[in-house]
């Protein structure tokens, strides 16, 4: 049986997942209340385990290391009690050579080498190079889909990355660009560092070090 998260988990983990944001954008991540989710900030900021800052116009919350350790013994803790962690990393460890494939993908969508150039940026003038990437991106999205059922099968927050991943690929094919590798949106690298983010966060991993 799936499980799902309690709201003051589901809060911690958003400001994890998404690195720096602010509550409205923290809300939607898991479809909470946005006065809920400012009261569970607060409280978590009482605690050490967030803080809100402002630079460049912009003002968000982002982790402590005290909340960073918190959120993963919580982490934990649901995934042991739910039974999946053997499940979460035959997942993760599923998800790892498509990782690299996608950072290749992405690497695509920005350079494109030319003679005399290997970093030459990517003009995006020649179709068929891109087109390339695009269908790489496709292949990925579909390998995605099985992946995110069995995630979403252990806890029902790790739902969704399919969807999301697909819905920024069809924009990328419609010819917005920014669908493929842009920061300020949704994007299909945006989806995809969040999802590893997630698995590596509810497993306890460092990125520095993951196998």
């Amino acid at each position: 049986m799936t499980r799902d998260s309690v709201p003051d988990l589901l809060v911690l983990h958003a400001v994890r997942v998404l690195g720096f944001a602010g509550t409205p954008e923290l809300a939607r991540r898991y479809d909470l209340d946005a006065a809920e989710t400012e009261e569970l900030l607060r409280d978590a900021e009482a605690h050490g385990w967030v803080g809100h800052s402002a630079f460049a116009g912009t003002a968000g919350w982002s982790l402590t290391e005290r909340g960073r350790a918190e959120n993963e013994r919580r982490l934990a803790a649901e995934l042991a009690d739910a039974g999946g962690t053997d499940e979460v990393r035959d997942a993760y460890r599923a998800f790892l050579p498509l990782n690299a494939r996608l950072q290749q993908a992405c690497t695509d969508w920005q350079l494109r080498p030319a003679p005399g150039d290997r970093l030459a940026p990517n003009d995006h003038t020649d179709p068929a190079w891109d087109a390339r990437v695009l269908g790489e991106l496709a292949a990925l999205s579909d390998a995605l889909t099985p992946l995110s059922d069995r995630l979403g099968r252990v806890l029902s927050r790790l739902r969704g990355y399919d969807t999301r991943f697909a819905a920024a690929l069809a924009r990328a094919r419609a010819g917005e660009a920014a669908w493929v590798d842009g920061s300020e949106v949704d994007s299909c690298h945006r989806v995809w560092f969040q999802l590893h983010e997630d698995l590596i966060a509810t497993l306890g991993i460092d990125r520095r070090t993951e196998i």
